[in-house]
């Protein structure tokens, strides 16, 4: 255990650490400290992919207090309203 606690402590100390000097410092592990590092690593996934996983609201839940949504007259009325005055010469 010993053993693991440094190479966790040099892997955090030093940021600029590659994967493969990351591997180097594992392989230097016994069997039972492997197994201890991949059991603690499985579990810090698990809780990060936990909170990446947390439901969504639905997006009709995002909109609900913005009231009832216009008709589909309202639309057409507002649409011709907004382009009455557009004329195929303005192109």
């Amino acid at each position: 255990m010993l053993k693991l606690m440094k190479v966790l402590l040099y892997a955090v100390s030093d940021r600029n650490m590659t994967l493969q000097e990351l591997m180097r410092w594992v392989e230097k592990l016994s069997s039972i400290e492997k197994r201890q590092l991949i059991e603690k690593i499985t579990a810090e996934m698990a809780s990060e992919s936990a909170e990446v996983n947390q439901p969504r609201p639905s997006l009709w839940g995002i909109c609900a207090d913005l009231g009832q949504a216009p008709s589909a007259e309202d639309i057409d009325k507002t649409r011709r309203e907004a382009w009455g005055d557009f004329t195929a010469e303005d192109i």
